[in-house]
């Protein structure tokens, strides 16, 4: 028998990508920090940023991070989800943040909720004792 209470509920939404160098800087602070705390400012659902292990863009220089590299200007992806009115709501401010630049994508996506199920863990069962 099957427990459907632990189904996700999936939604519709548009996840932004944001992606910026590392050195990137907005009034003294890392771009990608004004991006997510403007997008929390905004009430959006939720911003992550992530940082690159290797990568280039427009000028096709190669960044990295690896031992014997002497470069600090890694990339820096700044993900934000939630419905596509909001994104979109969101999208002046982040033309003013690039203004100098950058690279956004706009993707749709569907989220999925994943309820709790009553008696606590992930698993269905309760293992406090």
């Amino acid at each position: 028998m099957t427990d459907h209470r632990a189904d996700p509920v999936g939604s519709p939404a548009l996840r932004l990508t944001v992606l910026v160098g590392e050195q990137d800087v907005w009034h003294h602070r890392p771009l990608y920090a004004e991006i997510v705390h403007r997008a929390r400012a905004a009430g959006l659902a939720g911003a992550s940023t992530f940082r690159g292990v290797e990568g280039f863009g427009a000028t096709s220089m190669i960044h990295t991070q690896r031992l014997l590299s002497l470069s600090e200007e890694l990339p820096v992806a700044v993900i934000v989800v939630d419905t596509e009115e909001r994104v979109r709501a969101f999208l002046p401010q982040l033309a003013e943040l690039l203004a100098g630049g950058g690279l956004v994508t706009l993707d749709p996506c569907e989220v999925l909720t994943f309820r709790s199920r009553p008696g606590g863990a992930a698993g269905g069962e309760d293992t406090t004792g």
